[in-house]
C-alpha cells in the first residue's frame, strides 16, 4: 500500500493518533515493534499558530519514526491552511492528516473533529484548502457519521477524495457512539469496494487481535487497519499483529518478563523524551502501565493500579513493577 509516493509495505499497520498517548517515545517503541507508520496526538490549528508551547511539542519528529504523520483539527479554513503550512515547514512529517472524527465535547461541540460531520460544505471546504497549500502528502480521518440516522460515510468518501486526500481513515463509529458498542466494518467495506474509490481506505476501531486484523483484511478489503487504545501497556501488540498477518502463527518469544521489560523500557523513554522532565514523563506513562492487560487477572491489583497512577518518579514506577514481577508474574 502506498499513500502518495510513501510505500507501507502489504497490509500494513498503523498507530493510531491519540491525545496525552501518541507522544514521541510512545511513537518510537511502536515502530520498533513493526507499526507501519505512526501518527501525533493531535494539534489544534488556533493553538499551532499561536505558538502555544505544548503543540509545538506535538509537532516534533525525527527520522526514527518515519514514516510519521503529524495530525491536525480545527474549524475554520484560514487556520487550518496557516497550521499546515507551520507544519510542513517546521516538522517536515511524511503525511498531514486532518482530524475530522474525535468525538468529545470540547473539540466536537465546537465544530471542530468530529462535529464536522454536522458541516460538509464546510469540512469539504477546509479539505481541499488544505491540499492545496501543502507539498505533503494529505489525509483524513472521521467516522461513518454524526450518529444512526446520518451514516454518510460513503458519499463523503467520494466528497472528500475528489478534494484531493492521498488515503482516508475510517473509525466504525458514529460520533453519537463515541467509544461504545461495537465498531461497524460494513460501511468501511462498502467505501473500499465502492468502484469511484481509487485511494487507500484505512479501517479504524476494535483491532484488538491478530485474528481481528486479519479479519478486517480478509472480510473488507481495507488497505491498512489502524489499531488504538489496543496499545494501552502494550505497544508489542504490533509485534503481534505483524507476526500473525505474515506467517498465521503466534509462535513468538514474549513471555511476562520479556512485556514487563518493554513496559520498564517505556517509563525509561518517556522521561527521556518528556520536554517537562521526569514528572511529565511520569505523568504521561503511568496511565498506560496502569491499562495494560498484562496485569488482567492478578488479584486485588486495584490498590497497585491506584499507586501507578499517583506515582511520581521513575523510581516508584519501577519498584511497583519489580514488586508485580516478585509477586505475581512469575
Amino acid at each position: 500500500m502506498k499513500i502518495s509516493n510513501i510505500d507501507l509495505g502489504k497490509e500494513p499497520v498503523l498507530l493510531a493518533p491519540m491525545e496525552d498517548v501518541t507522544d514521541q517515545a510512545f511513537r518510537l517503541l511502536c515502530r520498533e515493534f513493526g507499526a507501519s507508520m505512526v501518527y501525533s496526538e493531535f494539534v489544534s490549528s488556533d493553538a499551532l499558530i499561536r505558538s502555544v508551547n505544548r503543540s509545538l511539542q506535538k509537532i516534533t519528529v525525527c527520522d526514527e519514526e518515519r514514516p510519521v504523520a503529524v495530525q491536525i483539527y480545527g474549524r475554520d479554513v484560514d487556520s487550518m491552511v496557516e497550521a499546515a503550512r507551520i507544519i510542513e515547514s517546521e516538522a517536515h512529517p511524511d503525511v498531514l492528516d486532518i482530524n475530522f472524527g474525535c468525538p468529545v465535547k470540547k473539540v466536537a461541540g465546537k465544530g471542530a473533529g468530529a462535529g464536522m460531520l454536522k458541516n460538509i460544505p464546510l469540512m469539504l471546504e477546509i479539505t481541499r484548502a488544505v491540499v492545496n497549500a501543502v507539498k505533503l502528502p494529505v489525509t483524513v480521518k472521521t467516522r461513518l457519521g454524526w450518529d444512526h440516522e446520518n451514516k454518510i460515510i460513503v458519499d463523503l468518501a467520494e466528497q472528500l477524495q475528489d478534494c484531493g486526500i492521498k488515503a482516508l481513515t475510517i473509525h466504525g463509529r458514529t460520533r453519537s457512539q463515541m467509544y461504545t458498542g461495537e465498531a461497524d466494518w460494513t460501511l468501511i467495506g462498502e467505501v473500499k469496494n465502492n468502484p469511484r474509490m481509487n485511494i487507500p481506505i484505512i479501517g479504524n476501531g476494535d483491532i484488538t487481535t491478530p485474528e481481528r486484523a486479519r479479519e478486517c483484511f480478509d472480510r473488507y478489503g481495507v488497505d491498512a487497519v489502524m489499531v488504538g487504545r489496543a496499545t494501552f501497556g502494550r505497544p508489542w501488540i504490533f509485534r503481534e499483529i505483524r507476526h500473525f498477518l505474515d506467517t498465521g502463527t503466534h509462535d513468538l518469544e514474549m513471555d511476562n518478563a520479556w512485556k514487563l521489560n518493554v513496559l520498564r523500557q517505556q517509563i525509561i523513554r518517556s522521561v527521556e523524551c518528556s520536554q517537562k522532565g521526569e514528572i511529565g514523563g511520569i505523568l504521561h506513562v503511568r496511565r498506560h502501565l496502569a491499562s495494560s492487560p498484562l496485569f488482567k487477572g492478578i488479584p486485588d491489583f486495584r490498590q497497585t493500579r491506584i499507586r501507578m497512577l499517583r506515582a511520581e518518579t521513575q523510581e516508584e514506577l519501577m519498584t511497583i513493577l519489580d514488586d508485580i514481577e516478585k509477586n505475581w508474574l512469575k
